[in-house]
């Protein structure tokens, strides 16, 4: 399956470009968790300061396995805390959202 996912980082230029810097070093904590919930390839992609996320999964994956997974890693715990620092929910997400799915609209 593929899922792609929104995210907005606060607007500020600085925070921008530390956000970026941290994803050119992702914690291998991080990445191992990432690919053992069954997560394929991840790409994250920034036009200003609006993030979308590509995810291909296999069949293993389950948003509600990858939440729980995370929750019981405190490495990956502490990666979000620090990531949230640059991170803002879009306006639409619901209260306590993070990276909210996208609906495809169009497929070629």
């Amino acid at each position: 399956m593929k899922y792609c996912l929104a995210l907005d980082l606060k607007d500020d230029k600085t925070l921008i470009a530390e956000y970026e810097n941290q994803h050119q070093a992702v914690w291998p904590e991080v990445v191992d968790s990432i690919k053992d919930s069954g997560i394929t390839s991840l790409e994250i992609y920034r036009v200003f300061n609006r993030l979308f996320m590509i995810m291909e999964t296999d069949e293993s994956f389950s948003f509600d396995k990858k939440n729980a997974m995370d929750s019981a890693n405190s490495k990956v715990q502490e990666w979000e805390d620090l990531m949230w620092k640059y991170q803002q929910a879009i306006p639409q997400a619901k209260p306590g959202e993070k990276w909210v799915l996208m609906n495809k609209i169009f497929e070629l």
